[in-house]
């Protein structure tokens, strides 16, 4: 018998109209905590954007309470097995956009979106001529996984897409565009752009890596790598065929898959890093990270400033 996780992580997104997202939120919240759920939760005039972790029955009774409501009776919910909560806190916060793209002109996705693929078609229009594959992520969750041969937008942040695309334009012009990220909420926004920009052949990956990881058809076949997630998990399998690892540990660009904080808390960028590696580099990605004064692997580890001059001196030795 299959052995059940007691936990389950719910991902869902929906672009309607919320009156008052401040008192929403607020209510929201004490609702969540009711529940006994943990997770983030944004809010805006918009819609709603959450991802939530709980047990199978708090879960269930979140999911059937947001259906209740006719705004949210459409809502549709990824939901993941997991043996544990994905998060520590509850938080439920409104903004004024629910991804931040910052347009002068906003593009409300209920008027203008690009054309949604299932993933059997987005699995059958990736192979075609003429193709383009953009990832409309940022790059470190790229680096841990992706489309096989989709384009890596050199960007840390979603509102950096718009000029990253109008300074490769040339790039993408007469082409049929796909676009993807994790769960399809960036997508719909960042698709209506593209639309919006002049693109005309504009489609998108409904539900987002999550849905085409799960399709019992496609199996998430042509992803390689792992899909980066924003709780505790940091990321999770897709592909249920061929698991081929494309992450490089930051230092040795040995193949790796396993993300940790830089330790310099006025740095804290992520880098793929091996067990072996985080200890032998202080958890630091550069010399001045690891000299930083309120470096956290020195902290956690009690180290001395002798201990760390002899880590530092080996470091200096390998060079």
């Amino acid at each position: 018998m299959e052995n059940v996780k007691p936990y389950r992580v719910l991902l869902y997104y929906m672009y309607v109209p919320i009156e008052n997202p401040e008192e929403f939120a607020a209510e929201h919240l004490e609702f969540c905590k009711s529940l006994e759920l943990k997770g983030r939760i944004l809010v805006a005039a918009e819609g709603i954007n959450g991802t939530v972790s709980g047990t199978r029955e708090q879960t269930e009774q979140y999911m059937k309470t947001m259906n209740e409501d006719p705004r949210f009776a459409e809502m549709v919910f990824k939901i993941d097995d997991s043996d544990t909560h994905a998060f520590k806190k509850m938080h439920v916060r409104p903004r004024k956009e629910l991804v931040t793209l910052r347009l002068e002109d906003d593009v409300n996705p209920n008027e203008l979106t690009g054309k949604y693929l299932s993933p059997q078609e987005f699995f059958e229009q990736m192979q075609e001529e003429d193709t383009v594959v953009i990832d409309a992520r940022n790059d470190y969750e790229f680096d841990i996984g992706h489309f096989r041969g989709a384009i890596r937008p050199d960007i840390t942040s979603f509102r950096e897409l718009p000029d990253w695309i109008r300074d490769n334009k040339e790039s993408f012009e007469g082409k049929k565009i796909l676009t993807y990220c994790t769960g399809g909420i960036r997508c719909e926004k960042f698709s209506g752009w593209l639309k919006k920009e002049g693109f005309e052949d504009v489609s998108q990956l409904h539900g987002g890596i999550v849905t085409y990881g799960k399709d019992p058809e496609v199996k998430g076949k042509l992803w390689d790598g792992q899909c980066y997630v924003f709780d505790e998990r940091i990321s999770v399998p897709v592909n249920q065929v061929e698991h081929v690892i494309v992450g490089k540990d930051f230092f040795t660009g040995e193949p790796c898959e396993r993300y940790v904080n830089c330790a310099n808390p006025e740095c804290n960028d992520q880098i793929l890093c091996s067990e072996e590696n985080e200890h032998k580099y202080l958890r630091s990605c550069s010399h001045e990270c690891r000299v930083h004064p309120r470096n956290r692997y020195v902290v956690e580890h009690n180290l001395t400033e002798e201990e760390v001059e002899e880590k530092l001196k080996q470091l200096a030795e390998l060079v």
